[in-house]
């Protein structure tokens, strides 16, 4: 048996699971956000897409609550 990848990749009218870059079987990139669907190609109708760039997230910062900041001596 040979150990190739069987991961299916996402196809139009999907819905989008990680937001990032994706590139359609023609090599057209598309940002795409977590909910949108995966959109079709006007010629060729149902393509196939791939993960090419995960999105950079920002993390809020937050400030912890003053009774958990050490005292200064």
């Amino acid at each position: 048996m040979s150990k190739e990848n069987k991961d299916m990749l996402p196809v139009s009218r999907e819905k989008v699971e990680v937001e990032g870059v994706y590139t359609d079987e023609l090599g057209r990139e598309n940002y795409l956000q977590k909910g949108e669907e995966f959109p079709a190609d006007l010629v060729l109708g149902e393509t196939e897409w791939k993960l090419t760039e995960i999105a950079h997230v920002n993390k809020v910062e937050v400030q912890p609550k003053p009774s958990l900041v050490p005292k200064k001596r």
